[in-house]
């Protein structure tokens, strides 16, 4: 496949995997009260850190393989079978957990571990689908389940419980897994499975885990705990909220995932940042002008979305729409520094993260739900900001060698 091809293909899957995720969120919305939205959103956060998890252990090492070969092959048929494995052990202690406490929440738990292994399963192999220069079969797989989500919660009427409501959510997956694995099969057919070395020590997969733990799940799993010892409708209104900025969410993956390697073919290390810092003022231009269009909104189009969820998340776009421009400065202030020095990110992403929580907590303490969401935005400025003054610090010094710059280039460089 030529290379322009596979990446709008790739670029394609992205956008169609991100548009289930927010058309499963907006059907829910539509389906469920106010106060079951908030539950379902609150399960569905967890599977996002999970997802992020596998993504991060499994799925971001194995994307670094090179080649067609059997060592190849080899990676991306014992990456999918250690996922599905892995989903199946945690989903049944999830759910045994789940037996052993009574309520809404938890029954929609328990369901997320039932079907854990399909959509975990279903994820991880787009990215051996990736790694395969397959991006084709990615998209049609993603296809598929798109098809088949919207045609399973398009059958239900308002008022499905949450834990219904994450069942066919997940059971709609399977048609997907199933073609894939199929597709996966001829192609990794013969190749030995190896499960032991994504266990060593070592393993990159560990690393990527640590800077996702702390890049990403730390601020969704605060929200979850304000959620838990403060309002339980502050998960819902935050999350309806960010589901409307779903389509930046593409923009953002997609420049993570092919940033690196386009920007690293400009050869000049000045060139590669001024470019980068182009890229970000794009994105935040982009991020403010979709909070603007959003905002001018007509509540009934609102409503049409959202539900009885829009009420609530509308008072926080202009915070959030501040935030994902801030993350936008970020994001690509990130990009800069793994071309620069990939080792610096880890340090950065630990400090703010941290203090993104900080403001989380103390805006919510301040100003109730819109607080917590201008804590957010505060905590993104201050991260984008981090970056690129080391950026401009990097820059200063004696530039690397060769070998360490298109080391740097790779998006998840050991």
């Amino acid at each position: 496949m030529r290379a322009r091809t596979a990446v709008l293909c790739s670029v394609a899957d992205q956008g169609v995997a991100a548009l289930t995720n927010i058309l499963v969120l907006v059907a829910a919305a539509r389906l469920s009260t106010v106060a079951d939205f908030a539950r379902f959103s609150a399960v569905y956060l967890v599977f996002t850190v999970l997802l992020g998890v596998s993504g991060a252990y499994t799925g971001q090492p194995l994307v670094l393989k090179r080649g067609a070969g059997e060592e190849t092959r080899s990676a991306c048929r014992s990456a999918v079978a250690f996922t599905v494995s892995a989903a199946a052990a945690l989903g049944a202690l999830l759910a045994a957990v789940c037996l052993l406490v009574s309520g809404d929440t938890a029954r929609a738990l328990l369901m997320l571990g039932l079907v854990l292994p399909v959509v975990l399963g279903q994820d991880a192999v787009r990215y051996a689908f990736s790694t395969l220069q397959q991006p084709h079969l990615a998209l049609l797989s993603d296809l598929l389940r798109l098809a088949c989500v919207l045609g399973a919660l398009g059958t239900q009427v308002y008022g499905a419980s949450p834990a219904r409501l994450i069942a066919l959510w997940g059971l709609s997956a399977l048609p997907a897994l199933l073609l894939s694995a199929a597709l996966l099969h001829r192609s990794t057919a013969g190749a030995p499975l190896l499960l032991r070395p994504m266990l060593r020590r070592g393993h990159l997969g560990q690393r990527f885990t640590v800077e996702f733990g702390v890049g990403n799940a730390t601020s969704q799993l605060s929200v979850l705990g304000l959620g838990a010892v403060g309002n339980p409708l502050l998960v819902g209104a935050l999350r309806g909220a960010t589901t409307l900025f779903g389509p930046l969410n593409v923009l953002f993956t997609s420049a993570t995932s092919f940033g690196p390697p386009l920007l690293g073919r400009i050869t000049d290390e000045g060139r590669r940042v001024r470019a980068t810092a182009a890229l970000a003022a794009v994105l935040a231009t982009t991020a403010g002008i979709w909070a603007i269009v959003l905002a001018l909104l007509p509540d009934r189009a609102g409503r049409q979305l959202l539900g009885d969820t829009w009420s609530v998340a509308a008072a926080l776009l202009p915070a959030t729409g501040s935030q994902y421009a801030a993350m936008a400065v970020g994001t690509c202030g990130l990009l800069a520094l793994r071309m620069l020095d990939p080792r610096t990110t880890l340090a950065i992403q630990v400090v703010f993260s941290l203090t993104t929580v900080a403001f989380l907590a103390g805006g919510y303490v301040v100003g109730g739900a819109l607080g917590a969401a201008w804590g957010l935005f505060l905590g993104s400025l201050c991260k984008a900001a981090a970056t690129w003054i080391r950026v401009a610090r990097l820059r200063r010094r004696t530039p690397a060698p060769a070998e360490t710059v298109t080391a740097g280039a790779s998006p998840a460089a050991p």
